[in-house]
């Protein structure tokens, strides 16, 4: 296993130290499944959300598990905190990860893949924050984002409109991820590897994933959810983070 820099560390780290810890990152990604897509029984979505207390900026990170084939919600975990790593374009994995593994350190039932409400190599620099974590979490992982990051030089083109529809995100001729129709006429979502898996299948458990009542996939849309319900109780009861 390679040696990672501990989360606790990340502070100390200059922004140029990032850019080359990410760059360093990216050369390890694998594009490939490493569980045959039959055998993904469990997906966690996962998601932060921010808020100011006074002069602190804190975050909370809430992981929903859930049965992919029934789609029941199996656990739930959260960890809220303080951020003290400052806002870095294209470094957001570093303000997030603490909080991110310390709610996964916290799951009883270790998911068969992570699903981020964000990006994996759809990134300027090939590590989101889907990609990032994959290296600490040791689980496949891939990255489900309800608005497009926009990487120079990348293009797509929008989807059909029918529901299962998909166009690459391609920069000179490396497909970074996929703008997926999950539902008729409805905006798309944007995939992207992570780590331990391909994009087909990434594509395929999110559009297997997404219910009726949402064009974002459940595991990602629970997470969501949970983190507006954790932020608005922390905001009014701060010790209970």
């Amino acid at each position: 296993m390679m040696n990672l820099i501990a989360p606790s560390a990340f502070p100390s780290l200059t922004q140029a130290e990032c850019i080359t810890l990410q760059k360093e990152l990216a050369l390890r990604i694998v594009q490939q499944d490493i569980l045959p897509p039959e055998e993904l029984h469990t997906a966690a979505g996962v998601d932060l959300a921010y808020w100011t207390q006074g002069e602190t900026e804190r975050a909370v990170c809430c992981i929903v598990v859930i049965d992919i084939q029934t789609k029941a919600v199996i656990e739930t975990q959260d960890a809220a905190g303080v951020i003290t790593f400052p806002y870095l374009p294209g470094c957001l994995a570093f303000r997030e990860l603490p909080l991110v593994l310390t709610a996964a350190a916290r799951l009883k039932h270790k998911p068969d893949i992570f699903l981020f409400d964000g990006n994996g190599i759809l990134h300027p620099r090939g590590l989101g924050l889907a990609a990032h974590a994959s290296f600490y979490l040791q689980t496949p992982t891939a990255g489900i984002a309800k608005t497009y990051y926009r990487v120079e030089g990348a293009a797509y083109s929008m989807p059909h409109p029918l529901a299962g529809s998909w166009s690459d995100i391609v920069k000179g001729g490396a497909v970074l991820g996929r703008a997926v129709r999950t539902h008729q006429d409805v905006k798309p979502i944007f995939v992207s590897v992570g780590n331990w898996i391909t994009l087909d299948t990434a594509t395929e458990l999110a559009l297997r994933l997404t219910g009726r009542e949402s064009r974002i996939p459940i595991p990602t849309r629970y997470a969501d959810l949970e983190t507006h319900i954790k932020r608005d109780t922390l905001r009014i009861h701060p010790t209970e983070g």
